[in-house]
């Protein structure tokens, strides 16, 4: 049969014996019965004996409902008692006697499996009576006595009654000192005023009151929190008799609230740009006054010309020098700081900075510290300093990220009497790690992105070249903010026959792998330019080898990658493409899914020119079609990338319109309207990257230009000598007459020998003497290495060897052959 001590295996307090426990409680003032699922008595106890009168022995084993005089009650609408954890009320049962009792019963159902009785019943037995007036006494020693909170007892007139222990500590004042005074008048404080108020509302309306205050305890150089409420006091007829406040410290909850509001608030504000100043001095802004008085960010001096930190950030016998980055102080001006924003400071061995980027640890020191009184000792500056402003808690907490060390925040405290604590340590400590992060990621993205950025310029034009077709003026500027380097390039390519192409590009992306596919597209342009390609052609061939560069992004992307790359997927650009001649101001416009140019008459009217419609470079399957306008001398052409019209503030159209006001507006110079153009049309920090170029055109007088039609006669060569060396003497280039006559019957003499008619041959006299001769054939001269007996082979040779370039050019007739040779200064 089961022990009588164990029905209800309770579990005991440890260190008390089980015998103990059951002597001190007694065990036998409580009937308890122990039940199987099936309502069969498993366990019985002593206490049930003496309430029904059975012993252990004559109910184990059989049905509890036995015992039952009369059903047991189940209220309405509940279920059956198997589905209750627990069960209360009053049962009739029979005594061993026939005598009917009633007994008020607690059942609790217990989980199946668990190692207990389905079901202990208990309940109490009338025994041995208190001492009278014990439970009124219990009551007013628990109220005076209460550990969990300060209570205190008001009557109708707020008026103090009663006042516990913890109360009296609260206040620093006796239950007595405080009898028949106010709230407002025992706590000299708003939060006393606000919680009379709040009591006056409890005597009015009956309900409850709750605020929250805070106090700093007489004699404690803290504040504490306290959640108080405020409740009414009624008598048996439910009247109101008094206001019973309960304030409970929640100082420790208070402030780890408070560490907490800090963090999220340091999650939310630090790292918020990729600039390391300023992400330092979000931290140090973050910090103050929250949690010091005064906070400095100062980094390793060595990073300022290393791209990584340092192995051994510090050195084994010092110094350390650390650059003062960020600081803040309650204080306007920070009079406390030894050190300038920007400054450079040099800490020996054993002082507080050194020692916690040795360790690796954050340290917190007071002043008194043997330690920081030493290192003081040998720095009258900061010494004075500290005696001052009244410095009297000082934390080094170390900036590490990714296993390397960036340098030591600092957090001094001298306005705020309370002392550091560790959990100030620790919650400095996490506010520093996330601010390590952030500033490494501002420092590998300052790097990175200043390599973008000199990859980008070396890539771009370094200076404009000389020709006389245009004059030009230029700008390129990089995104700002995390947006990084792009893709955006222009270029001006010097071509035969006096004319030039204007270039402008923009790369889909950004970064390194934008700035390359830039560098990669800029070269191509200029080799296709060389060759004298017409403009819908160029950009027919440019769009092939886009096209190439995403079929090797496609198999790059099928290999696995060491490590991951920068970015992936296709190369996408637009570009403009542009030709203008000097000599029949006509001007050649093609575009591949690019912003249409801008043509500034010498009026002043502004108008862009209609191009048609194309896709970007890449997507294949579509020509490219030119367009050809004839500009007068003086029009000014505008080229530029998306990122001058597009800003995610304003849509395309008013960018466009406003453009074209910028353009209308009168400039002393051609970098004056780029300027100008820039200052009207940009943000502070673009979005995306802008290149800009803007050209006035020239044209040549008729008087520089002579052409002559030539027979195909082999003896029409002699007669065009002397057409040319007349036209150089009326020029006044004699000097040049002799290589000139060379080249001349070089290439008449190919043109008619080789060549399809009609020929005809044309001098450019501008900064250079240009000669060209075209014919009506497709097949174009090349060098070739004449042998000793060859009758034939040098003409090409010598052509090249007399004039500075020579080239030839395909048309839609024929092909032209040219030579350029530069002039003697007069």
């Amino acid at each position: 049969m089961e022990q009588p001590a164990a029905v209800g295996r309770a579990t005991r307090p440890s260190g008390e014996e089980p015998e103990a426990l059951d002597a001190l409680v007694g065990a036998a003032l409580t009937a308890r019965v122990a039940l199987d699922e099936h309502g069969i008595v498993t366990g019985w106890n002593a206490g049930a004996e003496r309430l029904l009168g059975y012993s252990a022995g004559q109910l184990t084993g059989r049905r509890a409902a036995d015992l039952l005089a009369e059903p047991i009650p189940v209220r309405g609408g509940l279920p059956t008692l198997a589905g209750l954890p627990r069960w209360n009320g009053d049962v009739a049962v029979r005594h061993r006697d026939g005598r009917q009792l009633t007994v008020r019963i607690l059942a609790h159902h217990r989980p199946p499996g668990a190692d207990a009785p389905a079901w202990l019943i208990v309940s109490a037995l009338t025994g041995r009576q208190p001492p009278a007036g014990l439970d009124e006494a219990l009551v007013s020693w628990s109220f005076t006595q209460s550990p969990c909170c300060a209570q205190a007892i008001y009557d109708t007139r707020l008026r103090l009654r009663r006042a516990n222990a913890d109360m009296e500590r609260a206040t620093a004042l006796t239950e007595e000192e405080m009898r028949g005074l106010r709230v407002s008048e025992i706590v000299d404080d708003d939060a006393g005023l606000r919680a009379e108020r709040a009591m006056a509302r409890v005597l009015r309306t009956g309900e409850p009151e709750y605020e929250e205050n805070y106090l700093r305890v007489a004699g404690e150089s803290h504040e504490h929190a306290w959640s108080v409420f405020m409740s009414a006091l009624r008598d048996q007829e439910g009247t109101i008799r008094g206001v019973c406040l309960s304030a409970h410290d929640m100082t420790e909850q208070f402030w780890a609230r408070k560490r907490l509001q800090l963090i999220a608030e340091a999650g939310r504000r630090i790292g918020s740009t990729l600039d390391v100043t300023r992400t330092a001095q979000e931290l140090a802004d973050v910090t103050v006054p929250a949690l010091a008085d005064f906070a400095s960010v100062d980094l390793l001096a060595a990073l300022d010309d290393a791209p990584e930190p340092p192995a051994q950030a510090v050195p084994a016998d010092g110094p350390l020098l650390l650059r003062r980055t960020a600081l803040q102080s309650v204080t306007p001006g920070a009079p406390e700081a030894v050190v300038a924003a920007g400054a450079v400071d040099s800490y020996p061995a054993g002082s507080m900075p050194f020692e916690s980027l040795r360790t690796g640890r954050p340290t917190l020191h007071d002043v008194t510290d043997t330690a920081f009184t030493a290192w003081l000792a040998h720095d009258p500056a900061r010494a004075a300093r500290v005696r001052a402003f009244g410095i009297h808690s000082v934390m080094a907490v170390p900036l590490v990220a990714r296993g390397s060390t960036l340098g030591v925040a600092f957090f001094l405290r001298h306005r705020n009497q309370e002392t550091f604590q560790q959990d100030d340590l620790v919650l400095a400590g996490e506010l520093a790690a996330r601010a390590a992060v952030s500033i490494d990621n501002a420092r590998r993205y300052t790097r990175e992105r200043a390599t973008a950025v000199t990859l980008q310029r070396s890539l771009l034009p370094q200076r404009l070249p000389r020709q006389a077709a245009v004059e030009v003026a230029s700008r390129y500027l990089p995104a700002g903010g995390h947006a990084g380097v792009g893709g955006d390039w222009f270029d001006v390519i010097p071509l035969s026959g006096a004319r030039v192409a204007l270039v402008v590009g923009d790369v889909v992306g950004h970064g390194l792998v934008a700035s390359a596919t830039m560098g990669r597209l800029r070269t191509a342009v200029r080799t296709l330019a060389d060759i004298d390609l017409p403009c819908d052609e160029l950009l027919t061939h440019l769009d092939d080898l886009v096209a190439r560069l995403n079929t090797e992004e496609e198999s790059d992307d099928e290999r696995p990658a060491a490590g991951a790359a920068e970015t992936s997927g296709d190369v996408g650009a637009t570009c403009l493409y542009t030709v203008y001649d000097p000599v029949t101001r006509h001007c050649c416009f093609a575009g591949a899914g690019h912003p249409v140019p801008a043509v500034v008459s010498p009026e002043g009217a502004v108008e862009l020119v209609g191009l048609p419609a194309a896709p970007p470079l890449g997507v294949g399957g579509l020509p490219y079609e030119s367009t050809e306008v004839v500009l007068p001398e003086g029009s000014l052409l505008a080229l530029y990338t998306n990122g001058l019209i597009e800003t995610p503030e304003r849509d395309l159209d008013t960018g466009v319109h406003r453009l074209r006001e910028a353009l209308a507006r009168p400039a002393g110079s051609l970098d004056a309207l780029c300027d100008t153009v820039l200052a009207d049309l940009l943000p502070q920090r673009p979005a995306d990257d802008v290149a800009l170029l803007i050209a006035r055109t020239r044209a040549l007088d008729a008087r520089q230009v002579a052409t002559w039609a030539v027979p195909s006669d082999p003896s029409a060569v002699a007669q065009t000598r002397k057409d040319v060396v007349a036209q150089l003497e009326r020029w006044g280039l004699s000097d040049a007459a002799f290589v000139t006559e060379l080249v001349v019957s070089e290439l008449v003499t190919n043109a008619i020998r080789h060549a399809q008619p009609p020929v005809q041959l044309r001098l450019i006299h501008d900064t250079t003497l240009i000669c060209e001769v075209s014919d009506g054939g497709s097949t174009a001269p090349h060098l070739r290495r004449a042998r000793t007996y060859d009758e034939g082979g040098r003409g090409l040779l010598l052509v090249a060897q007399l004039t500075e370039r020579w080239g030839t050019r395909q048309s839609a007739t024929g092909k032209t052959i040219w030579a350029e040779q530069t002039l003697s200064p007069a």
